[in-house]
């Protein structure tokens, strides 16, 4: 995101401009209250805090080069980031080959590996187990890794 031009609107509200700024609403307070940006208007019949146009284009500048209201340098944590630039998606974890028998061994009761599964499979069924039932070959693997050969 990069800091945004205001509206054609005459007054803006406070979490408006703090929103133009890309600050949260209590960062944007906090420096009003420092003397970084310049302290809203208040409306006289309501007493709710605006900014003009032109206090509104003062905060976005001050925003853009860093140096307050107050002449003081200001560190902004969050880095605005060029418009359409989204963050990359985390990829989804490989699945784990066998992970439906790893699970079944486990909810026999025993702490199992899916690389120590892999090997007792490899020496269990060197031809591989498609036309096997899944059931039995559980119960192989489970004997196998408990340490018990029938």
């Amino acid at each position: 995101m990069s800091v945004q031009e205001p509206s054609d609107k005459a007054a803006l509200s406070v979490s408006e401009v703090a929103a133009l700024c890309l600050l949260s609403r209590s960062r944007f307070h906090a420096l009003v209250k420092a003397g970084v940006f310049a302290a809203p208007i208040l409306n006289e019949s309501s007493k709710r805090p605006y900014y003009t146009q032109e206090l509104a284009q003062k905060c976005i500048e001050i925003r853009r080069t860093g140096i307050g209201q107050n002449g003081q340098v200001v560190l902004f944590n969050r880095k605005p980031r060029k418009p359409g630039s989204k963050l990359k998606p985390t990829t989804p974890a490989a699945p784990q080959p066998h992970q439906e028998i790893v699970e079944a061994i486990k909810s026999l009761g025993l702490s199992v590996t899916a690389d120590a599964v892999g090997a007792a499979i490899a020496k269990l069924y060197p031809g591989g187990m498609e036309q096997l039932d899944q059931g039995e070959v559980i119960r192989k693997l489970f004997l196998h890794l408990q340490g018990g050969k029938k």
